[in-house]
């Protein structure tokens, strides 16, 4: 599996067992009120909105923490909030993008320029932009979901024992996830992501450091999502999520 998708599963299981939980609440929040103050507050006419409620979802996040966010956009006192992305290179020459929601460009563009230890510089250029839909493993065989994300008109599928990601482009993501919904039911991710064109392999000293470059990233309060084209052993990645 592309290690950017690995270190995504840890990154999740840390958020449930420690602190990182009420950040992890706070971060979903502001991309549920930005998502309603663009858009209308209905997730099924905002796919923005709806995704970022999917996401919620995904880590149980209470319903009424989904509602207070919803309606703090309807109420005109909501933050301004600035999207942002950051580029750069880590270690082993891995590009890097990062995703920030942010009311204050200048401390988050120092916060997240000091944390990577090489340059940063375009690397958009390596990644696609493309919709994702996820499901849980146990929702289908690797052949049933490949022949449901065929029929419904994706592009890819990356099936694992973490789970299925389908892969479909923007403009047909709306109506890919609408129908594998309702044959597999509620995604745990509808969403627009940056996909790696290929990866770098990296060997265990040089992946635990983009790790742990790729783990400060994440953890900034004004970080959304960090993406990464590498990949790296399945013994360093269960050394790191132990």
């Amino acid at each position: 599996m592309a290690g950017h998708s690995q270190f995504k599963n840890i990154m999740h299981r840390k958020g449930r067992q420690d602190a990182a939980r009420s950040k992890l609440f706070s971060k979903l929040a502001r991309e549920i009120t930005v998502a309603a103050k663009l858009g209308v507050p209905d997730p099924n006419m905002n796919p923005r909105l709806r995704a970022a409620i999917l996401a919620a979802r995904a880590e149980n996040m209470p319903k009424d923490n989904i509602e207070r966010a919803i309606k703090k956009a309807q109420g005109g006192d909501a933050d301004t909030y600035e999207e942002i992305r950051y580029e750069g290179y880590g270690p082993g020459g891995v590009a890097i993008i990062v995703e920030v929601l942010t009311d204050n460009r200048n401390r988050t563009a120092s916060d997240v320029r000091s944390a990577f230890s090489k340059e940063t510089g375009a690397v958009a250029f390596l990644f696609d932009r493309v919709g994702m839909v996820e499901f849980d493993a146990k929702v289908a065989s690797e052949d049933d979901m490949l022949d449901a994300a065929i029929e419904a008109g994706a592009d890819d599928v990356a099936s694992t024992s973490s789970g299925h990601e389908v892969y479909v482009e923007q403009d047909r993501l709306r109506d890919v996830a609408r129908a594998l919904e309702a044959r597999f039911g509620e995604p745990r991710k509808a969403a627009l992501v940056w996909k790696p064109q290929s990866t770098i392999g990296l060997d265990d000293e040089q992946g635990e450091k983009l790790l742990r470059l790729i783990e400060t990233l994440a953890d900034r309060d004004d970080v959304q999502n960090v993406y990464a084209n590498f990949e790296v052993s399945d013994a360093l990645m269960a050394r790191v999520g132990a």
